[in-house]
């Protein structure tokens, strides 16, 4: 059995089919909320046509559930007394909300559909009175209400709690590295030849009263949006009397897509913003954003939070999803655990200290040597960039790709990343259940089938898996240990009959070499929102994972470069203080920096 797990999770993703002007298709998996129910972990992700479930958080099973609302976005999913209670999004109708006591054996019955909401999330206090959160636009609050815990229907008016402040806070910033542009908007584009700025309004041309549909007052408030974070994803959670409640920003396409946290006294607040945030942040790595999540606690009483990973290359809801161990230190802080995400992590069989927790393994296979059987640019699938492939030049099995360590190594655990490319295989029948005429989400299982092959000598081969199963990040845990030199993937038939494409063969393990040398860091402040951190170049380094935070022993946040000597942090929080340490790795370890004052 496995003892790690290695992000983005190893999970059955499905297929989603759009039709919006041109056909495509991608795996989607995004929006989690994780649920410890009656002994049993529950993964509900959005368009995935059913849910996992697992007894240890590391092998998860499909449960089909077609009938469960699929095609509405984010699904929620929170313990109400002795049921499980669902709801996810709808904006022109009213939301129902469904409840079981067994899920696996049992239909979600309908409780009540109280009104419209998006990004839902209910919260039981432990009176046990009932709240919901919602929302989910980059021009309106995260919004609270009270509801009846028997009936599921609303007690007095909703209350809003959070809005945008992107002036203020460096991570609510839309853009890749929170840097936005507005002048890349079709939106902004198409409205600004409209746009007066002595008056502040769209002013449509004379005898224009709307167009298509929208009205002046509405064009103008969706063209001063452009460039605004999306406020969403609420989560609530309790910690000694004080109420966290967790949202996520400025978009699910960036790779600074993370999750934010205010504390209130009450559930309904007034909340006050927490000063370490993000709370939950992976901007940099092999595959980064980590927002739209839930925080749960295990069964041995530690935390743990999921949230939704972006690969966006296809349409810009085409995501992942990550798991992080979770805490709250000694002064009530909220964090995240977030260094080297990416790579092999261990779920103790018991309590542990999450900001303590290491990779299990270090990755040997960065920008090592990398051969194919066909088609360009082999060396994408070792440069640590889910974002970018290799693709073999024929659907044919037997194509393959084979990475070459230089020398004979400790290897623990591999991960094979599929890609998917101009994907617009023929659009599923009506009788899916989308009222939506332009998405589908494939119900039948689409199998990968691939090998994986080890080799000392790159002459005799011993295959250590073959693969059958819907599987698009697959990995692959060996626990005492393979010598190797020689690491490859063969395809067979992959879903829809498509080509073999490899956006990362990551190959873990332990390194035979020395680590090296300390990074030698500054740290200067370059705005209200942003710092530069920059260090000398060190000899045999694959790079540098910055952790900062607001002191010294708060360094709960963490952005992870490869193969530079400079990080642009711009997550910050104006008028905050921050601590930074700039530690250096390579495939045998890390060697921890020195704490240094943000100037």
């Amino acid at each position: 059995m496995k003892s790690t797990y290695c992000n983005p999770l190893d999970l059955s993703y499905r297929y989603s089919h759009m039709n919006e002007g041109k056909r495509l298709a991608h795996r989607e998996g995004a929006d989690p909320t994780l649920v410890f129910f009656k002994g049993t972990y529950y993964a509900f992700v959005s368009m995935s046509a059913g849910f996992w479930y697992s007894k240890d958080l590391l092998n998860w099973q499909f449960h089909e559930a077609r009938n469960l609302l699929i095609y509405d976005y984010a699904p929620d999913v929170r313990q109400i007394g002795e049921y499980l209670c669902f709801c996810a999004s709808r904006r022109d109708r009213n939301c129902p909300i469904l409840r079981t006591k067994d899920p696996l054996n049992e239909k979600f019955e309908e409780v009540s559909a109280p009104f419209p909401f998006w990004d839902p999330s209910l919260f039981q206090d432990d009176d046990g009175r009932v709240y919901l959160y919602w929302g989910c636009t980059n021009t309106q609050p995260i919004w609270g209400i009270e509801m009846n815990p028997e009936t599921m229907d609303p007690i007095g008016d909703k209350v809003p709690l959070i809005y945008g402040r992107e002036e203020e806070l460096g991570y609510e910033r839309p853009g890749d590295n929170g840097v936005a542009n507005k002048e890349s908007s079709v939106v902004y584009q198409h409205l600004k030849k409209w746009f007066h700025p002595e008056t502040g309004k769209i002013e449509f041309p004379a005898g224009m009263e709307t167009m298509g549909g929208y009205s002046a007052e509405a064009m103008t408030a969706m063209f001063l949006s452009v460039g605004k974070p999306y406020i969403e994803g609420a989560f609530m959670t309790k910690h000694n009397g004080k109420y966290y409640l967790q949202y996520a920003c400025p978009g699910t396409q960036y790779n600074t897509y993370a999750d934010g946290v205010y504390v209130s006294d009450t559930p309904l607040g007034p909340f006050v913003l927490q000063k370490s945030n993000p709370y939950s942040s992976k901007p940099g790595g092999f595959i980064t954003g980590a927002g739209h999540g839930s925080t749960i606690e295990d069964a041995f009483g530690n935390l743990w939070h999921a949230s939704t990973m972006r690969i966006s290359r296809n349409h810009d809801f085409e995501r992942r999803i990550g798991l992080f161990p979770a805490g709250f230190d000694k002064d009530g802080v909220l964090f995240c655990n977030q260094n080297f995400a990416d790579y092999p992590h261990e779920v103790p069989k018991g309590r542990f200290d999450a900001a303590d927790q290491q990779p299990k393994w270090m990755l040997l296979s960065y920008n090592r040597k990398v051969f194919a059987s066909s088609g360009a640019n082999p060396e994408l699938a070792v440069n640590e960039d889910i974002r970018n492939w290799w693709s073999a030049d024929t659907a044919q099995a037997g194509e393959w790709l084979c990475v070459d360590l230089g020398s004979a190594e400790d290897v623990r655990a591999i991960q094979v990343n599929f890609a998917d490319e101009a994907l617009s295989p023929e659009f599923p029948p009506e009788e899916y259940g989308s009222d939506r005429g332009d998405r589908r989400i494939e119900l039948e299982s689409q199998l990968s089938h691939y090998t994986i092959e080890a080799s000392r000598d790159g002459e005799t081969w011993s295959v250590l898996e073959e693969v059958a199963r819907e599987c698009s990040n697959g990995y692959y845990e060996y626990t005492d240990g393979i010598s190797a030199r020689f690491i490859r993937v063969v395809g067979g038939q992959l879903p829809y009959g498509q080509v073999m494409r490899i956006s990362g063969l990551r190959i873990f393990g332990n390194g035979s070499g020395e680590r090296c040398a300390a990074a030698q860091a500054k740290a200067e402040r370059v705005g209200d929102l942003e710092a530069v951190v920059s260090w000398q170049p060190i000899e045999n380094a694959q790079g540098c994972n910055v952790r900062y935070g607001i002191a010294p022993d708060k360094l709960y946040m963490s952005w992870m470069v490869y193969g530079t000597e400079e990080v642009k942090l711009t997550t910050l929080i104006k008028g905050q203080e921050y601590y930074v340490c700039v530690d250096s790795f390579n495939e045998n370890g890390i060697t921890p920096g020195q704490i240094i004052k943000v100037v």
